[in-house]
């Protein structure tokens, strides 16, 4: 059996937008009726943040060169 290269035709839910709006709401849901939820959530913004800005400094001054990358094994698993 061969994996499908295509999508199926129709719009998917995510596709649409609706998705992307009915998370939003879900979370604006949990932020009014939840008080600690607000905690959690700028404590999970701000972690996030850190991490993605140390990650991109990390790669900005400390690039992949081409001699690291090995064709038949990028990761180096197994």
């Amino acid at each position: 059996m061969e994996p499908r290269s295509e999508p199926e035709p129709g719009r998917s839910f995510l596709k649409s937008g609706l998705g992307l709006i009915a998370i939003a709401a879900v979370v604006i849901a949990f932020l009014i009726w939840l008080p600690p939820a607000r905690w959690f959530l700028v404590i999970s913004v701000a972690i996030g943040v850190l991490i993605a800005g140390g990650l991109h400094l990390w790669h900005r001054y400390k690039p992949i060169k081409e001699e690291d990358v090995d064709d038949k094994r990028p990761l180096k698993l197994g």
